[in-house]
């Protein structure tokens, strides 16, 4: 399995993490191709350098459009487009993901219908370069797994297009509320947008969460620069890793499919003074910040009270920082810790091709031989909703691919 983790303490940009990908090493013939293929070769040109930003050094890219007057795309037109070039069908499918996502939002926050928004600046030839080189360019180092760190949006204004607008970018904040995706505090910034609305609509299609990276072996890491000055670096980082809870054989055990064991944090509160939707968004929120597992049980506790049994599972050394979750959102003067042993299953992921488009899928591989596979449930609900399928019907391709052995290593 390939994880990434991305460290955004400066915000996000499309140009940024496309940087980030070319200092990992990142061939420039792997973006040129597929742009090629949507009628972009020359007309636009990248320009790429190595740079310090308060000391430390990474890549900058910015993106020289060689038209002198670039087309405003409504999104129709430029899905058309998408679905019509000769690209790699994962290429396609994530692309099409990070536009349609793009364009809800942004229909949202001017109240017109999707298919009529004009895409300025994400439609513009640098946003299709940002987009379509950071989607390849994820797709070629194979990863499967992607862990945002909670961006900054910015605040004060920002010159768009449509005049003067306040930040965080209003299709920022829509992207943020539609997918229920953290912001960090921007306080101690100076003025400015850090995060921008391709740079977010990206991790918003790729990152399996955002929160604290997961423990893990970094093997390499790519740095991509702001072009504004802050007084601190600005930057982004892109690290792929190794992840710590890959499954190895025990000591003595030969049997690659035998189960591992690792050691896990619960923490735990009882909880009677809150609401229902207090409960929910306490749940997320430690979901967000890196659990990985938030389920409740209804107790009677003191005076006859009905409460709730709020448990979480962690890796340890989340520990320290899924407390001020608790502090922060709940009612609770006491939060309950213990260690914990899990035997887990060997497990891998992988994406499945099928005739609805792709599908990430995990697959266990079980004692006694052979292997049980799951879909990511997001991809199937995407699908469904792409397709206007239901979810049984989307399940019954995704079955008929597994058992065709599509998708197998």
């Amino acid at each position: 399995m390939t994880l990434a983790l991305l460290d955004c303490p400066t915000g996000l940009a499309g140009n940024m993490l496309l940087a980030a990908l070319f200092d990992l090493g990142l061939e420039e013939g792997v973006i040129h191709v597929p742009l090629a293929a949507l009628g972009l070769e020359g007309r636009y040109r990248l320009q790429i350098e190595e740079r310090r930003s308060a000391g430390l050094r990474g890549l900058h890219l910015a993106v020289q459009v060689l038209e002198s007057e670039p087309v405003h795309r409504p999104w129709g037109e430029l899905r058309r487009s998408l679905l019509a070039a000769p690209l790699e069908p994962a290429l396609r499918e994530r692309v099409l993901a990070v536009f349609t996502l793009l364009a809800e939002a942004e229909a949202a926050v001017h109240g017109h219908p999707a298919e009529a928004v004009h895409f300025h600046e994400v439609g513009a030839i640098d946003a299709l370069v940002d987009i379509v080189g950071v989607c390849a360019g994820l797709l070629h180092f194979g990863v499967d797994q992607l862990v945002c760190g909670v961006p900054p949006a910015g605040h004060g204004s920002v010159a768009t297009a449509h005049g003067s607008l306040p930040l965080p970018a209003p299709a920022v904040l829509e992207i943020a509320r539609s997918r229920g995706l953290p912001l960090a505090s921007s306080q101690g910034f100076p003025a400015g947008e850090l995060t921008t609305p391709t740079g977010l609509a990206l991790m918003a299609c790729w990152a399996d969460r955002f929160g604290p990276p997961p423990g893990a072996v970094p093997l390499q890491v790519g740095v991509g620069l702001g072009t504004r000055p802050l007084d601190r670096p600005n930057l982004l980082r892109l690290t792929l890793a190794r992840p710590l809870e890959e499954p190895a054989p025990e000591a003595g055990d030969g049997d690659p499919a035998a189960p591992s064991c690792e050691s896990l944090l619960l923490q735990q509160a009882q909880i009677d003074d809150a609401t229902a939707e207090d409960l929910a968004f306490l749940a997320e929120a430690l979901r967000q910040a890196g659990a990985l597992e938030v389920f409740s049980q209804s107790v009677a506790m003191k005076k006859g009270r009905q409460g709730t049994l709020l448990t979480a599972l962690m890796a340890p050394e989340l520990g320290p920082p899924l407390r001020q979750v608790w502090w922060a959102h709940s009612t609770t003067l006491g939060v309950r810790e213990q260690l914990q042993r899990r035997w887990v299953l060997p497990r891998r992921s992988g994406t499945l091709p099928t005739a609805l488009g792709p599908v990430r899928i995990k697959w266990a591989r079980l004692p006694g031989g052979g292997e049980r596979a799951k879909a990511e449930h997001r991809d199937l609900a995407d699908l469904a909703r792409r397709h206007g399928c239901s979810l049984a019907e989307v399940r019954a391709v995704v079955q008929r691919a597994l058992e065709a052995g599509e998708g197998e290593p």
